[in-house]
C-alpha cells in the first residue's frame, strides 16, 4: 500500500527513470532527412548542471523532507559553480601558457628577420587554443587587413585571455603606427604573460591551504549532526519533522553555502588575470 508520504517521492523515482530512458532511434532517423544546414534540434536531456540538480534536490527530500529537498538544491548549485569555476581557472591558464609560447615564437622569429604575416602564419604550430585565438589575425595578415582588429575579434573566442590578447593588439598598433621593432614589442608582451603565469601558479599553491581550511569550517555543522546522532540526541528528526526544523535547515544550508561562495571570490580575487 502506497501511502501519501511516498506518493511524491514515487513520483520522483518514475521520473528519474524516465529521464534515464535510452533516446528513441525515430527521431534520429527522422532528423536525418533534414538538410544538413537546418539548426539541429536542442536535447531535452539535462545537461550536467540538471543532473547535479536531480540528485541533490532528490537526496534531500529522500532524507529531510522539502526542507531537505531546498539545502539539497543550494548544496547542488553551489558545487556544481565551484567545479564549473576550477575548470574554468585551468582553462584559462592553459590558452594564456599556449597564447605565450605562440607569442615567443613570433618574437624570435621576427628578430631573426621574418615577415609579420609569415610569423603570424606559423601559428599552425601551435596549440589549439592559440591557433584558436591567431587564426583570424593569420588570416587577416595573409590579406594584408588589420591585424590588431583581427586579433580582437579573436580574443572574443576565447574571453579568459581578452586582456592578454588586447596587450598584444596594442603592440601590434603601435608598431604599425610609430615604426617601432615588433620583435621588441612582442618581446615585452611575453615577458609580462610568463610573469603573470608564474605569478598565479605560485598564488594558486598558497590558496591549497586557505582552501583547505574553509572546506574544513564548512563541514564543521555536518560533523556536529552526526556527532548529535551518535550520542541520541537525534538532531536528524528535529530538522526533518515539524516547520521549524525545516526553517533551520534551509537556513543553515543557505548560510554555509553563502560561506562557500564568499570565501571562493576572495580567493579568487587574488589571482591576477
Amino acid at each position: 500500500m502506497v501511502t501519501s508520504s511516498s506518493g511524491p517521492l514515487a513520483c520522483a523515482a518514475l521520473a528519474a527513470v524516465l529521464l534515464c530512458l535510452p533516446r528513441p532511434a525515430a527521431p534520429a532517423r527522422i532528423a536525418g532527412l533534414w538538410p544538413s544546414g537546418a539548426p539541429p534540434r536542442p536535447s531535452r536531456r539535462p545537461s550536467g548542471a540538471g543532473w547535479t540538480v536531480l540528485a541533490g534536490v532528490g537526496v534531500g527530500l529522500v532524507a529531510a523532507g522539502p526542507g531537505g529537498g531546498l539545502a539539497g538544491l543550494l548544496v547542488a548549485v553551489t558545487a556544481y559553480r565551484r567545479r564549473a569555476a576550477t575548470r574554468s581557472a585551468a582553462a584559462a591558464a592553459a590558452t594564456a601558457s599556449e597564447l605565450a609560447s605562440a607569442v615567443a615564437r613570433m618574437a624570435d622569429e621576427l628578430a631573426s628577420g621574418m615577415h609579420p604575416a609569415a610569423a603570424l602564419a606559423g601559428t599552425v604550430a601551435d596549440g589549439p587554443r592559440a591557433r584558436d585565438v591567431l587564426g583570424p589575425a593569420a588570416a587577416a595578415g595573409r590579406l594584408g587587413d588589420d591585424v590588431p582588429h583581427a586579433l580582437r575579434r579573436g580574443a572574443d573566442r576565447r574571453p579568459e585571455v581578452r586582456a592578454d590578447v588586447a596587450r598584444l593588439a596594442d603592440a601590434w598598433a603601435l608598431a604599425d603606427r610609430h615604426g617601432i621593432p615588433l620583435a621588441e614589442l612582442l618581446a615585452g608582451v611575453r615577458a609580462d604573460l610568463r610573469w603573470r603565469l608564474q605569478f598565479a601558479g605560485r598564488v594558486r599553491a598558497e590558496l591549497a591551504g586557505p582552501r583547505a581550511t574553509a572546506l574544513v569550517l564548512t563541514t564543521l555543522p555536518l560533523l556536529g549532526v552526526a556527532l548529535g546522532q551518535l550520542v541520541g540526541a537525534d538532531p536528524l528528526a528535529v530538522l526533518r519533522d515539524g516547520p521549524l526544523g525545516q526553517v533551520l535547515l534551509v537556513v543553515g544550508v543557505a548560510l554555509g553555502t553563502a560561506g562557500v561562495a564568499w570565501s571562493e571570490a576572495i580567493m579568487q580575487s587574488a589571482v591576477p588575470r
